[in-house]
Parts: structure tokens; sequence; C-alpha cells
């Protein structure tokens, strides 16, 4: 196996009531020459806590050769056999599963219970991925007299993830699984913010026993992925990040003859009907919102109020302040992206938004002083035209606008040009029916405030936030890593036959 090495150092801990451990040792082979260095730093404490070498060109040549060399056995091995190596990584992820969530928490900026969630839904794709033995994946059928027609989905060769910083081991998690177990060879180019975990699920997947070549790991920035995009023998890509980078890969890709599925970023739609259970409601709206410090692509960051919900905005608000930095919400990426957020709740102001609860002069937690906080933050009454209603901001902000009737909601989501999800809250049967059929996104939730599909069922949106076709997990992510390969036979003349005989 080929994988870039990474240096893991120590992340200092809460005094007496440690959030994150982070002292893990690479150990996997590398493939680069010494030469330019990516450092990582912990959003919880704005340093530095590792570096991985920054891939040029040549570098990703070499890991594409060893990854074309290892796919011809691989794909030729029985699927029943490409499974065995997925058993025993599954055990592995399980028992550093702690490992995994504060690796993830230290570099990411979320919490620990955040990071080891993300672990499990990765979890739950390597077990549809391992059911993928026992299933037909293909079909035969007699549709003439003596003639049989036959399919067959059969591996693309090298395939590569480029994945975003918010979920460093989940997202990966839902491609090589389902990818290599269909006779791949994988490269993961995970984002240089966040690239220390992928090492550690590579250090996991050669413990797994997996051949040398059939996983592989390439760290850097822009040019890595410009060399992915470009080598010819990397057939295929599973992307996600933002909707403009998303964008250009897409088309970067596609133009070259590759197959691309570049999921990207969204302005998610929270309904609220003022029938809605306060029980239900109030807690999903502000998880939803604030998880993950709202850096995710399944936050509800738009909640559209109909009718009368000023109670129920009150109680949002109420639950949001007493969120705790550093235990129920992590830290923002970077102070770039910690500047953009308060230069647009600022800009939402000037817009005539009402600002609720200002997040902007936090409290973190004692010994992370450093790191880039932001506390939940909303902004009510804001215009239905004004950059904070329609632009992802990925942070723990809340806009709100209020619209009279259902109708108008839903032509708020309609104008969106993004389609990852809407969620309902409602206690009422039509109108919750009314948004599932209307509602344009390609995730639906009723009462629910993060509605990401659980296996076998896959995850995909639509307009802005899908560039290709299919989805990324479950069938999606076969039909995603596979070519269908057509096989129709006839063995001998046969009486009274069709123009197909």
């Amino acid at each position: 196996m080929k994988v870039a090495d990474s240096a893991h150092e120590t992340l200092v801990r809460l005094p007496g009531e440690p959030i994150l451990r982070h002292n893990f040792t690479g150990r996997a082979e590398g493939v680069h020459a010494e030469r330019a260095r990516i450092d990582v730093t912990s959003p919880y404490t704005g340093t530095r806590i590792g570096s991985v070498p920054d891939s040029d060109a040549d570098a990703i040549a070499r890991v594409v050769g060893v990854s074309k060399q290892a796919a011809r056995g691989w794909a030729a091995t029985p699927i029943k056999e490409r499974t065995l190596p997925l058993f025993r990584f599954r055990e592995l992820v399980l028992e550093h599963l702690d490992d995994l969530g504060h690796s993830a928490a230290a570099e990411c900026g979320k919490t620990v219970d955040e990071a080891k969630a993300g672990v499990l839904k990765g979890v739950e794709v390597v077990e549809y991925a391992l059911s993928l033995q026992n299933l037909a994946l293909g079909g035969s059928l007699e549709v003439s007299r003596g003639v049989r027609c036959e399919s067959r989905r059969e591996p693309l060769g090298v395939v590569c993830g480029i994945t975003p910083f918010n979920f460093p081991a989940m997202v990966p998690m839902w491609m090589f699984p389902i990818a290599i177990t269909l006779g791949n060879a994988f490269i993961l180019k995970p984002s240089e913010k966040v690239p220390l975990t992928a090492g550690l699920l590579a250090e996991l997947m050669i413990d797994a026993g997996y051949p040398d070549g059939v996983f592989s790991l390439a760290h850097g920035g822009r040019a890595a992925v410009e060399a992915l995009l470009a080598h010819p023998d990397v057939s295929a890509y599973g992307f996600v990040g933002s909707s403009r980078v998303a964008g250009e890969v897409y088309a970067r890709g596609a133009a070259l003859g590759k197959r691309v599925l570049a999921l990207g970023g969204a302005k998610n739609t929270m309904i609220l009907a003022a029938d809605a259970d306060p029980e239900l409601a109030v807690s999903a709206i502000v998880a939803s919102f604030t998880g993950c410090a709202g850096q995710r692509c399944m936050a509800g960051s738009l909640l559209v109020a109909v009718g009368d919900c000023g109670a129920l905005i009150d109680k949002i608000s109420g639950a949001a302040a007493n969120v705790r930095l550093g235990r129920d919400m992590g830290a923002i990426i970077n102070a770039d992206a910690l500047g953009r957020l308060e230069a647009a709740i600022a800009r939402g102001i000037a817009d005539g938004a009402k600002l609720r609860l200002d997040g902007r002069k936090p409290t973190p937690p004692s010994g992370y002083e450093g790191g880039y906080w932001l506390a939940p933050t909303i902004l009510d009454n804001v215009p239905a035209e004004s950059s904070c209603a329609k632009q992802e901001l990925f942070g723990p902000v809340l806009s709100v606008v209020r619209v009279t009737n259902i109708e108008a909601a839903l032509a708020l989501e309609h104008e969106s040009p993004y389609g990852n999800a809407t969620s309902v809250f409602t206690q009422n049967g039509a109108v919750a029916a009314r948004v599932a059929e209307h509602a344009e996104s390609g995730m639906i939730g009723i009462n629910v405030g993060v509605p990401v599909p659980r296996e076998p069922f896959s995850f995909g949106g639509s307009k802005g936030s899908r560039f290709g076709h299919g989805d990324i997990t479950g069938a999606g992510g076969v039909e995603l890593w596979t070519k269908l390969k057509k096989i129709t036979t006839k063995w001998a003349p046969v009486p009274n036959g069709s123009w197909m005989g």
C-alpha cells in the first residue's frame, strides 16, 4: 500500500477534563521524497498539530502507477474474498473509535461525540459494502427463443475520492468501502486541512490486510487534485465540497471523459409551521444549525417560519443560547472562515435583519482561547432577498424569514439554487405531504432537522448541490463505481425465432 507519511503531535487537553487527545504516530509507507509539507492546524487552539507532504504531479503519478498495477489482480479476485479484509477493517475501526474520534475532532474542530458519530455513519456504509457479496449485482433473462441477455457490473479500475474538511472519516468511508469491494483500486485525496485522520484510516486498511495498491492515500492541495483529474489512468471520481469547486471538478473531469459525481454545498430550508410540536421541533432545529458548528452540507441554516411562530422562535433562541462551546459545539475550521462568518452576520444586520442571538463574542473553553470560536447566532426577520437568506454561510448562523403561508415557504425553497435538504416541522399530515411532494431538494425531512438517509438509501441532493448523476452511497455508490456490461448469448438455431433470433 502506498500512502503519504504524516507527523502527529500532541494537542493540549482541558485541565482535568480532556476534550481532545491527539498523540498518534503515523507508520504508513511514504511515497514522497522530502519536499514542501503542509502544516495542519487545530481549530481548537490555532496551533500546529502535524504535517503531511504536499504532493506534486510526480508523486501523484507514482501513486496512480501502484494503484493501476494492483487493480487488475484485485478485480479478478472473487467478491467473497474481496470482502474478507473489510470485515477486519470494520472491527479495527470500532476498536479504534476513540482514537479516530479524537483525531477528527482535533483537526476539523467538531466535538469528539460528533466526530465519533461520523465514524459510525461511515461504518454503516462499510456494512452495506459487506452485503454486496450476497446481492445479485446483475441479471439474466431469456429474451427470445434461444436468446439470453445478461448484465454484469464490473469495476472501473483506478478510482479516486476527493473529500472535504468537515468529515475527515465519514465522507471517505462513504466512498472507498463500496468502491474497493466492487473490485476497484481507490486513491483517497483528503482535504489538506484534515489529512491526519485519513492517515489513521490508511493504517487500519494496512492492518486489515488489503494488498499493496488497492487503497492509496495522496496528500496535497489544488495541484494534487488537478494531477489526479488529468491522469489518464484514473477512471472515476467522487467529490464532496463547496458548489463552486464541485462545479469545477465536474467540468474538468467531464471534459476529459471521466465519470464524476461531485456533491456541493447547500442552503437547506427548514419550514416551521405554527402547529409544530415544540419538544420535537426546537431541539431538532437547534441541533441542525449548530451541529458540527454549522459546517456541514446538511445544516439547516434557513428557517422559514409560517404564520405565528413567535413563541417557538423564542424557545429556539433560548435553547441555542445554552449551547456550550467545546462540549455541545466545536470550533470554526480556521481564521479565514471565522472572519467570513462575522462579516456575513454584520451584512445581515445591515440588510435589515434583527439580531436575536449574537455569537460573535463567545467564551471559549479554558485553555482553548487561541482557537476559532463563534457561538450560535440567530438573525430574525431576515429579508428574503438578502444574502443571509440565500447564500451558504457554513457556520452556526440561523437566518429566520417569516411568511404567511406554506405556499410562500415552498416558493422560497424553489428559488434556492441549492437542493440538498428541506425539512418541515408540523403536526399536520397534509402540510407534511405537501412539502414532501413539492420541495425540490433531494433529501426531505418531516420533523427531522438533518434528513441524512440511512443505508441502503443513498445520499445525494439536486440542483446546485450535485454535479453529475446518481448518489454517493447505497445503490448509488454501486452505480458510481462500476460499469454495466451486457451480454447476449445464442447457442443454436431456433425454429420460429423472432427478429432477435
